[in-house]
């Protein structure tokens, strides 16, 4: 018997026990369901993850902050210059490995205000034109400030979305989007002149939340809310970008700090320094060459620390790997039983066939043809397990998105699918492998005598 004809007489075993070989098959159909489903579960959580990584500069980001002096040098404190822009001037010209270097100045509690609204923003900073590349904003109406608003220190800001939502409406309430381009807010007293907005920021969920909410109100009129779609579920990241406002650098120096007798310097005090290494792959030699650099400029006091996002990586690396390995282990799970199951249909399958098998052991039939018949029959019913689990998982999907729902969309993979095929096919040789060797050992004269 060559391949061909085992296969044929392993589809028509099935279809001759239609019911038993579908429950037979159930086990088998939701454990590759249920690996696929995991799967795409655990790769939509790694991109909502990925994304909040990138939008807050991505890994090759690396914020340098002031830190304390240590034990040795704490009797040089009075000496400590903190960062200034003597420090970005010199990381500029003599660090070859960043590419990029954005000084950042700060203010606390900040309160601003518009016609009797007020807001505290998550970001008040006042930088350079490059913070748009460092924190991956993307002015969406207006435009940005230049160098030149930076040198004259012209009072013009740049602010997200959430800060338009609080002083002037957001389109919920309002019906409308409104773009505040050239409109004035106060801050500590200093009017700003809106020259541009960032795009919307908002992770998977708040953006099938928002859809949800405008199909609600476009069938009834009236906009609802459901628990899910709190903003509590949001990400921290999307929403400190959507509450930022940018000014110049020079107009939160001369406006903001210096006016205040809080910085009035010569080299105003710089809140932190963002730079972007020119390749993840030299991130090491690239903070090392910093050090040196910003040594030299504060005379070897390590008065500064290097923050980059490696943490976050590292996080994300393991809690992916672990909700992998759970997931893993659970559709296992579900494809062992799914294994058993074959194994008991083809026990039972070899009981019912007795006298046929040995029948084609009489009229020539080694062992070995045998072993193989019963094998290609396990395997048949895995495999068809396998492509019917592989379909069922789009529905699986999709209706865990619709209980549960997540950061991110579920992302069904090709690599995903073909590992679960290649396990179904894998348990349908290891169930098949018992019931072939009793059936290969089967005596052919005792075969034929069994009623």
């Amino acid at each position: 018997m060559n391949l061909s004809n085992a296969i044929t007489v392993g589809f028509k075993e099935i279809w001759a026990h239609k019911f038993r070989s579908l429950l037979t098959m159930l086990g088998i159909i939701l454990g590759v369901s249920s690996l696929v489903a995991m799967s795409a579960l655990v790769k939509g959580m790694e991109n909502g993850m990925r994304d909040a990584l990138i939008a807050i500069g991505g890994l090759e980001k690396v914020r340098i902050e002031e830190e304390e002096l240590p034990t040795y040098q704490a009797h040089l404190i009075d000496q400590a210059t903190g960062l200034t822009m003597n420090d970005v001037r010199a990381l500029k010209q003599s660090a070859p490995l960043i590419r990029l270097v954005t000084p950042e100045m700060r203010t606390q509690r900040t309160t601003i205000t518009r016609g009797g609204k007020s807001f505290n923003p998550f970001n008040f900073v006042g930088t350079w034109p490059t913070a748009l590349e460092m924190n991956q904003h993307v002015v969406e109406h207006g435009r940005m400030f230049t160098d030149m608003d930076d040198d004259y220190a012209q009072s013009v800001c740049v602010i997200g979305t959430m800060v338009r939502d609080e002083l002037f409406g957001s389109p919920e309430k309002t019906g409308k989007e409104i773009i505040p381009i050239g409109e004035k807010i106060t801050v500590s007293g200093q009017p700003l002149t809106i020259i541009g907005m960032f795009q919307h920021y908002e992770s998977e969920q708040d953006r099938k939340a928002r859809l949800l909410k405008l199909d609600q109100k476009d069938q009834s009129g009236v906009a609802r809310s459901r628990g899910w779609q709190s903003k509590r579920g949001s990400s921290f990241v999307y929403r400190m970008k959507n509450g930022t406002i940018y000014v110049p650098l020079n107009t939160m120096w001369l406006k903001f700090r210096a006016a205040s007798g809080t910085n009035n310097t010569p080299d105003p005090r710089l809140s932190g320094v963002s730079m972007k290494v020119a390749s993840i792959d030299r991130l090491e030699p690239a903070l090392q060459q910093a050090r040196n650099v910003l040594l030299q400029t504060h005379r070897g006091l390590e008065d500064f620390q290097f923050q980059t996002q490696e943490n976050w990586d590292e996080q994300i690396r393991s809690s992916i790997r672990n909700a992998r390995m759970s997931g893993g282990i659970i559709a296992a799970i579900s494809l062992l039983v799914g294994g058993i199951g074959i194994m008991n249909i083809m026990l039972a399958s070899i009981t019912e066939r007795v006298r046929e098998l040995g029948i084609r052991k009489a009229i020539g039939a080694s062992d070995f043809i045998v072993f193989i018949q019963i094998i290609v029959e396990s395997v048949v019913i895995a495999v068809i397990g396998g492509i019917a689990g592989i379909i069922a998982s789009y529905a699986l999907v999709q209706l865990l998105a619709l209980v549960s729902p997540t950061e991110n969309t579920p992302v069904i993979t090709p690599n995903a699918m073909a590992v679960a095929f290649l396990f179904s096919a894998l348990v349908g040789v290891l169930a098949g492998l018992i019931p072939a060797f009793k059936a290969a050992r089967l005596n052919p004269i005792q075969a034929l005598r069994y009623e």
